[in-house]
Formats: C-alpha cells, structure tokens, sequence
C-alpha cells in the first residue's frame, strides 16, 4: 500500500476498496526555562522529584500561576500553523484519573482554546496538500510512570513528578490524511514548524513531542466516516507510519470478514509488529470539564498577537520558495536545505561568501552532508565552515583545481579543520596538469591497453570511460576532465 507497508499486505484491489480516514493529536512540551503554573525547572535528565514544589505536587491550599512565557509560545506556534488566536480563552479542569498527576485532575483547555482554525500545507508524491488543524489549546503535562520489570512483569512501579506540570500545546488536525504517507509527511512538515519558531525542542526520545493518531476506514465515495479507533503515544515517525499501516489492514480485513470494528484505544507494540487494545471507549469518558476557579480567563490583545506575529522568522515554506527564486537552486535542493534552521543558515552564509548558489547547494548536499551523516554529527557541528567551504568551491568553480583534487581536499578539510589552501599547498595539489602532460599520459595508458583499443573501434563506447578513469588515476585527478576527453578521442581517433 505504502513504502511502510506490512509483511501481511492485503491485495491492490482490497485496498483499493476502502478509503483510509487519519487524523492526528500531537503533544509538543514548550521551550521555557519553567512550568506552566509554578517556578520549577523543565529541565529535563534531573534527578527524580528534584524539580517539583508544593504546586506541581497538588498539595492543598496551592494556587497555580500561568506562565506569561507559555502564552506567548503557544501563541507564536498558533500563528506559524495559520490559526486564529483569538482574544479571550480559558484553562478548564480535566477531571480524570492519572496516577501520575497527583492533583487528581489536569488544567487544560476546552470549550475556549487558545486558537483554532488553522492549516499546514504538506508535500507528498510531488503534490502539495492541505491538512486542516482544528485546534491548538494549552495544558500541563503528567509525570511519569516507572513500572519495575515491565512488559514481563510490574512488581513495583515509581513515578517521577518532575515532568509534571510542563507545559503543553496540543495540535488536533482535522482528519483530512488518507495514508500513513500523508501522516508522516503531515508530522514531519509540523515538527520542522515547531522547531523554526523554536517553540519546541520535538524531541520524541525525550518525550518532548508525542503522537496520538484517530484511524478509520471507509468504502471508497462513502460520504460517512467509519468507526474510529484511536492509537495512543506514537514516539517515532516511523511507528506512527507503522501503526496506521496495520490499522488500515486490520480494519479492512475486519469489515471484510463481515465483522464490527470496536471504537477503542489501543497501543503499537514495535517488538510483536502490531497495535494491541488498551481500553474501549465504546462511551466516551466523562472528563466532567469545568472552568479553572483559580486562573483568571486568558487575554491576548490583538496588539500582543501583532508583536508576537512580527517576531516569527521566515517559515520553511517561505524560505524554499526564496531559496529557488533567488539562488537558482531546485525545489529539492531548496526542501533539503531548509530541513533544519542551522542548515539553511549555514547555505545562506556560502551564497553571502560569494559561492554560486547551486555549487554552493552541490557541495553542501554530495560532500558535506554526507559526512556529517556519516560521522553521526549534526550541521553545528561540522568541522568545515561555511566561510571554508566557499574558498574550496571558489577554488573549483574557477578551474584552479579540478572537481576531482576539491572531494580529495575537502575530506582532508573534514577530517584535519585544515583550509583548503593550506591543504592544497602542503600536498602539491595546486596547479592543474598540463595538455602536453595529458596527452604523454593518454598515450601510455593506450599502449598498456590494446585490447580495450580494439574495443573501443569495434564500437563499444563503454570501454571510453575506462581509459578516462585511468588518465586521470595517472594525473593524480589534477588533469582537466575535458582536457582529458577531447585529447583521448583525438588520439582514439
């Protein structure tokens, strides 16, 4: 069905039967140095209960404070998602069991969410489409629960509070994705948002952004949804995909069987392949909401909005856009330089150096990123400067050493923190290979090799390549390439 597709797939004609409905719920922890209704420290690796105070803990006779900071976050994420933030919302009690919320209930958002309305746009198979986002409200998050040999066994479980009481924006996406293509493409577009407008760190192996995804199938045309089936605390992109994979089959082949499909929750198991039931909500829960007593209704000013929308930075859509118009680079090269704040950055810091944009674009994306990758390191961390790599391609782009001598000096860059001039002087890289060199040395390649001469006569214009990769091999990769080709055919001739 899709590149995430499970072992058990069913047939291109079942599938094609039935039209998956997806909509996502994402948990994004917002960067601020504190919580949402105390003073005690997000930070997140600290001891166990050592960031928690008298307010997070619930204890009686505790009044909450809203964190200004929290607003202002959850307001810059509302606008970068193309929501109205509207003027007045309110926080509402979430009455509902969590063992791990010691107040008994959780502050969130309800009938008057901070903003609603919104959309992103998203690219998958070369279209671009639009999700809807229904909502973003705010809420404190829950501790965590650590049960002692879970899965096999939970004799005792512990719970850290310091994670409670973080603050939260949740974004509810419309159900408008029809495959867990469109799932991925739509988190992953949200994540890179996120973290442009540094609202969130997203990071899902500290639990700093989580997933819940609501799936259902239904026959092709059928203006009705089917019945829902929620999965709940996604921690990876690729689960997410997965998940909905399986779901999207398991429904089909239920309804197929002509059986019923249950509206519960369940949970990816990544070790068994497979979703597995955790609760039926064949009724909804009553959460019993009711305005927060202790927290005055929240006030955005439209001046407040303004400032807050003034202070966004240009958006990955915006800056892809430019990135084509201005620098003459493709719409993938664009999309893979804007992937990250720092790589886009360190792309316009080349152009600004006087590198060519697309040379530029090149060198980054067949050189550098690939080491980066390679050596597990992030963009920030590259030992080669964007001021550095300029000089190399610079160097290349004006014919004073061959594409071939600039990957030799740029790996020797990456590994030593080196300039290229410094490398290519002590090495004797410099100056290019002479024609009268070329020739000398396209002459003895040919008589080492009769055979693949008498190939090349016969026709076969393969073996060309062979006698170019070997004159080059002799000129240590200095020789000009085009040099080296006309001198070859002329001598071939």
């Amino acid at each position: 069905m899709t590149k995430f597709a499970t072992e058990a797939s069913l047939s291109a004609e079942l599938l094609a039967k039935y039209e998956p409905v997806i909509g996502l719920e994402v948990h994004a922890q917002l960067l601020t140095a504190t919580k949402i209704f105390c003073g005690c420290s997000t930070r997140f690796g600290d001891q166990p209960n050592s960031n928690v105070c008298p307010v997070c803990l619930g204890l009686p006779g505790t009044l909450p404070v809203l964190n200004k900071r929290v607003v202002e976050m959850g307001t810059r994420a509302s606008l970068a998602l193309n929501c109205t933030v509207h003027e007045h919302s309110r926080f509402a009690r979430k009455n509902y069991f969590y063992p791990d919320l010691p107040k008994g209930y959780q502050i969130s958002q309800y009938e008057l969410p901070l903003a609603t309305g919104g959309w992103i746009s998203i690219v998958h198979n070369g279209e671009t489409k639009r999700v809807g986002i229904t909502r973003l409200h705010l809420e404190e998050d829950a501790g965590k629960s650590l049960h002692d040999g879970f899965p096999h066994s939970a004799e005792k479980t512990y719970v850290d509070y310091n994670r409670c009481g973080t603050p939260l924006s949740e974004i509810v996406s419309e159900p408008d994705m029809r495959t867990p293509d469109e799932a991925y493409a739509y988190l992953t577009t949200l994540r890179q948002i996120l973290l442009y407008t540094g609202v969130s760190d997203c990071n899902m192996e500290e639990g700093s952004l989580r997933c819940d995804a609501n799936v259902s199938v239904r026959l092709r045309g059928a203006p009705e949804f089917g019945t829902k089936v929620e999965v709940k605390n996604l921690n990876s992109f690729r689960y997410l995909a997965k998940a909905l994979e399986f779901e999207i089959e398991r429904h089909i082949g239920v309804l197929e069987s002509g059986g019923r499909i249950s509206q519960e929750t369940r949970l990816w198991n990544q070790s068994a392949g497979r979703t597995e039931p955790m609760r039926s909500k064949e009724k909804a829960h009553d959460y019993r909401y009711f305005p927060e007593p202790d927290l005055l209704p929240v006030h955005v000013s439209a001046a407040w909005r303004e400032q807050v929308r003034a202070s966004l930075p240009e958006l990955p859509a915006a800056k892809q856009a430019r990135f084509v118009s201005a620098f003459g680079v493709t719409p993938y090269d664009a999309e893979v330089l804007t992937n990250t704040q720092a790589l886009a950055d360190y792309f316009e810091a080349m152009v600004k150096a006087g590198a060519p944009g697309k040379a530029a674009a090149n060198w980054m994306q067949t050189e550098l990123l690939r080491r980066l990758n390679d050596s597990n390191k992030e963009i920030e961390a590259s030992p080669v400067s964007a001021a550095a790599l300029v000089e190399l391609v610079i160097l290349v782009d004006t014919a004073k050493i061959t594409g071939t001598v600039g990957k030799k000096v740029f790996a020797a860059m990456f590994e030593s923190g080196h300039s290229a001039s410094e490398i290519i002087a002590a090495e004797g890289l410099g100056a290019q290979v002479s024609d009268a060199a070329i020739e000398q040395a396209a002459r003895e390649v040919i008589a080492k090799n009769a055979d693949n001469v008498a190939k090349f006569k016969a026709g076969n214009e393969g073996v060309f390549n062979f006698f170019k990769g070997q004159v080059m091999k002799a000129t240590r990769g200095q020789a000009n390439p085009q040099a080296v080709n006309d001198i070859l055919r002329r001598l071939l001739s």
